[in-house]
C-alpha cells in the first residue's frame, strides 16, 4: 500500500510537470529529438537543392550522376531513464532532495515522451541495477515511473553509473534516448559520495581518484544517445560557514566533525568542487555525451529549456 503522503506528491508533480509540458516544453522536445534517429529509406538521382551530405558516392559511381539517400524519420523513439538512487540522493539543503529533483526531471521528459509517441523505459541504480521497468507509452505508465523513483526503498546506499550503462546497453537492442539522471558524486572524485566526502578529502587530503569509465561512457554513446543530468545542492558547491558541524555520509555511513569556519578549508572546497565540474564536463564533451545541470535551490524549467534549444540547433547541422 502506497502512504497518501505520497500518492499526494506524485499527483502534484504530474499536475505541475504536465502542465510545463503542454505550455511550452513538448514542442521543444520535439525539436530536439526527432530527427535524430533516421532510417534509410532509399536511393535516388540528384536534384538541384539536395543536401551534397546525402549524396551515395558508390550509387553514383555506378550510374556515372549523382544520386543521393534518402532518410525518414522514425516515427517512435525509446526514451530510457536511469536515475540514481544511492544514499547522497537523500541530500537538500532547501526544501526539495536531489532525490525529488529527478522524480520532478523524469516526469518532465517522461509526458514529453508520450506527448510525442514515444516509449518511456525506466533504470534505477545504486552500485547494482536495483529496478527495470520495460519501455511502454500512457500516462498510467509514466505515474509509475514516477512513483517508482519515489517509492522504491533501495537495497545498497553506493553508486555505480558504469554498471547502469553496462545494464542499459543489454536491455536496449534498439537505438535510444539514454537519460542518465545522478550527482555523479561517487564516479568523477575520491568516493565523493556526498558532501560529507568531500569534506572528509580536505582534512586528510586524500587524492584517491575512483572514475566513471570513459570507455563504458563512449561504448553507450556510440550505440545510443546519451544526456547526462547533473543534479546539484548548492552546499555541495559552496559550504557555508556554519561553524563546527558532524556530518553523517550518506552513502558510507561515516561520521567526522568539520570546523566550516576555516575560510581557507572553505575556498579549498570551492576549488576543488570546480575542478570536478571541469573534468566531468571533459568527460561528457569527449565522449559525445550532452549533458544539463540542475539545482535543488534554483527552477529548472529555464535549464531545461536552454538545453531543448540547443540541441534542436544541433539537429539542425546535422
Amino acid at each position: 500500500m502506497i502512504p497518501k503522503e505520497l500518492l499526494k506528491k506524485i499527483r502534484q508533480i504530474e499536475i505541475r510537470t504536465r502542465r510545463l509540458v503542454t505550455e511550452s516544453l513538448a514542442g521543444q522536445y520535439h525539436s530536439a529529438f526527432k530527427g535524430m534517429g533516421m532510417d534509410f529509406d532509399e536511393v535516388r538521382e540528384y536534384q538541384p537543392g539536395d543536401e551534397v551530405r546525402t549524396i551515395d558516392w558508390n550509387v553514383t559511381a555506378r550510374m556515372n550522376h549523382p544520386f543521393v539517400k534518402k532518410f525518414r524519420e522514425e516515427r517512435e523513439l525509446t526514451v530510457m531513464l536511469a536515475v540514481d538512487l544511492s544514499g547522497s540522493g537523500l541530500f537538500g539543503s532547501g526544501d526539495h532532495s536531489k532525490r525529488e529533483l529527478a522524480a520532478e526531471l523524469a516526469s518532465v521528459l517522461a509526458f514529453s515522451a508520450i506527448r510525442n509517441q514515444d516509449k518511456v523505459g525506466l533504470v534505477l541504480f545504486t552500485e547494482t541495477v536495483e529496478h527495470y521497468l520495460p519501455p511502454k507509452k500512457g500516462r498510467r505508465h509514466v505515474l509509475r515511473v514516477v512513483r517508482d523513483i519515489l517509492y522504491h526503498t533501495p537495497k545498497n546506499r553506493g553508486t555505480s553509473v558504469n554498471g547502469a550503462l553496462e545494464f542499459v546497453n543489454r536491455v536496449l537492442p534498439h537505438r535510444a534516448i539514454v537519460v542518465l539522471v545522478s550527482d555523479f558524486l561517487g564516479e568523477t572524485n575520491p568516493g565523493r559520495a556526498s558532501i560529507l566526502a568531500h569534506l572528509r578529502r580536505k582534512a586528510l587530503h586524500s587524492e584517491t581518484l575512483g572514475r566513471m569509465s570513459s570507455a563504458v561512457l563512449r561504448q553507450v554513446a556510440r550505440r545510443h544517445d546519451v544526456v547526462a543530468v547533473q543534479v546539484q545542492d548548492p552546499f555541495e558547491l559552496s559550504l557555508p560557514n556554519l561553524g563546527r558541524l558532524v556530518l553523517k555520509d550518506a552513502e558510507t555511513g561515516e561520521v567526522v566533525e568539520v570546523n566550516t569556519s576555516d575560510e581557507r578549508r572553505r575556498l579549498a572546497f570551492e576549488s576543488r568542487g570546480g575542478k570536478t565540474a571541469s573534468e566531468l564536463d571533459r568527460l561528457f564533451r569527449t565522449s559525445n555525451v550532452d549533458s544539463i545541470r540542475v539545482r535543488t535551490d534554483q527552477p529548472y524549467e529555464q535549464a531545461l529549456s536552454q538545453f531543448f534549444n540547443t540541441r534542436e540547433k544541433k539537429r539542425r547541422h546535422r
